[in-house]
């Protein structure tokens, strides 16, 4: 099991669950490349333990447990893996296409 971020995040990309994380598992942060384009912040699920420290770090509850996931946000399950095997530009396509869809 691994932490996602979810879609309170979009336009906030608040780096505090970044801060706390022991692993340096959430991108694109504060001075990474993407950071400023990007429209949320992204968990790896591969690189994750689940310690739970993002969780209560995170000022707008976007992270949360993959378990906990509501229905109607499980693609981002998909999105946070995408955005770190794909690259950026396929995590970035999803976010957009889930936005559209919600249009």
């Amino acid at each position: 099991m691994a932490y996602v971020i979810v879609e309170t995040c979009i336009g906030t990309k608040d780096t505090s669950c970044a801060d706390v994380c022991p692993v340096d598992c959430i991108h694109p942060t504060a001075g990474e490349e993407n950071h400023d384009e990007a429209t949320m912040l992204y968990i790896d699920p591969n690189e994750c333990i689940d310690c739970d420290a993002c969780v209560e770090a995170c000022p707008v509850d976007a992270c949360m447990s993959e378990d906990d996931v509501p229905g109607q946000l499980e693609v981002f399950k998909e999105i946070n893996r995408v955005y770190f095997e794909e690259g950026h530009a396929a995590g970035e396509k999803m976010v957009a296409e889930f936005l559209a869809s919600k249009s």
